[in-house]
């Protein structure tokens, strides 16, 4: 599975961006977005971004789930209570669509993963767990003295701690 992670400010501004694939269950965690479609994945999040306000008001929690589909992407998202978006456009594998002739080469280990069905439960919890863990650690970045409201994170260390997130839970 791919994946596409984004922080946005309160103005609608990116704050932060990070693209990986998936590292379980023998995954490489190189993401494999389709070249020609690869520049989009911003449009696709920002595109979702009037869908979040609608659900913000009706669900009373911060963890949103899946909000949208785009074609075979999925977009889920977590507000924080300062108004900031995380968004997070996740594209299932292709064995694990379902829609190929290779149904019995996708074996049970394949549907029983993370990426094989992105409304699953393990997926979902999956993927509150990661932004449970970056929203932690994006606390942590704008408690800098240096930091100001909606201004690029450029961490090194947020980085590597997404990075490693994303490893850990997807």
């Amino acid at each position: 599975m791919s994946y596409y992670f984004a922080i946005i400010g309160t103005q609608d501004n990116p704050l932060f961006e990070y693209e990986f694939g998936t590292s379980k269950q023998g995954g490489d965690g190189q993401p494999r977005f389709a070249e020609q479609a690869r520049h989009l994945n911003q449009f696709v999040l920002h595109s979702s971004l009037d869908i979040v306000e609608e659900v913000q008001w009706t669900n009373g929690q911060l963890y949103l789930k899946v909000i949208d589909k785009f074609f075979t992407n999925y977009i889920s998202c977590f507000m924080t209570a300062g108004n900031v978006k995380f968004l997070l456009l996740h594209q299932p594998t292709a064995t694990a669509g379902g829609g190929g002739g290779g149904a019995a080469a996708a074996s049970t280990r394949n549907s029983t993963s993370v990426g094989a069905n992105p409304t699953s439960p393990q997926t979902e919890e999956a993927i509150k767990n990661f932004f449970n863990e970056v929203y932690e650690n994006y606390v942590k970045a704008i408690m800098s003295p240096f930091y100001k409201v909606n201004m690029e994170i450029r961490s090194p260390v947020f980085r590597q701690r997404v990075t490693a997130a994303g490893r850990k839970y997807l």
